[in-house]
């Protein structure tokens, strides 16, 4: 009896732990499909922030075309070349930074806000340089040399590169038809005129 007792007793143990299993069974499968639920709600607000990111970086592309475009028209209307070449000599004075190696006529022309054309006109009627890649060539010849009497420190490598030319060599070539000496030579005579 006391075995019949005992194999009803784990019967009813038994039976009680399958309802657990059943129901730890449900909640798994619960959790489970809330899960997947999040997950699919996290695919869709990444689906709408990556529009929203793609959204904002189209407004801010539309806005800079949009202001360049406003800029170019603006100095398009500009009818004097004197007004417009003053812009230029400003805007050269405020960045000459940007006359890097790789910075041309479609660049000057975009910071102008104006078209190349209209860019080529300018010099062609204005200045004393046969073109822009002259004109830009002879800034980066200047600055070079006022790198070379201000910055006795910097070796050429640097002078090249600050002053946007794309090679030591390039450099070594426009000083020494600007001045017919090389940059070390033209420093070293400043050196020798200061002591």
């Amino acid at each position: 009896m006391e075995k019949n007792s005992e194999q009803k007793s784990l019967k009813a143990e038994n039976q009680q732990l399958r309802k657990e299993v059943e129901k730890l069974r449900e909640r798994v499968e619960h959790l489970r499909n809330e899960m997947i639920r999040l997950i699919g709600r996290n695919l869709d607000l990444s689906e709408q922030l990556e529009a929203n990111v793609e959204f904002r970086r189209r407004a801010l592309v539309a806005k800079e075309i949009l202001s360049v475009n406003i800029e170019r028209q603006r100095n398009a209307d500009l009818q004097d070349d004197s007004q417009l070449m003053g812009l230029l000599e400003l805007r050269m004075e405020q960045q000459p930074q940007q006359v890097t190696a790789d910075f041309g006529a479609p660049e000057l022309a975009q910071l102008l806000g104006i078209s190349q054309e209209r860019l080529a006109r300018l010099f062609r009627k204005n200045t004393i340089y046969r073109s822009v890649d002259a004109y830009l060539d002879n800034l980066r010849v200047m600055r070079a040399l006022r790198l070379l009497r201000e910055k006795p420190h910097y070796n050429i490598a640097a002078v090249a590169e600050e002053s946007g030319f794309n090679s030591v060599r390039t450099l070594q070539r426009r000083v020494q038809e600007v001045l017919g000496m090389t940059p070390a030579e033209y420093r070293a005579m400043l050196t020798r005129d200061l002591s």
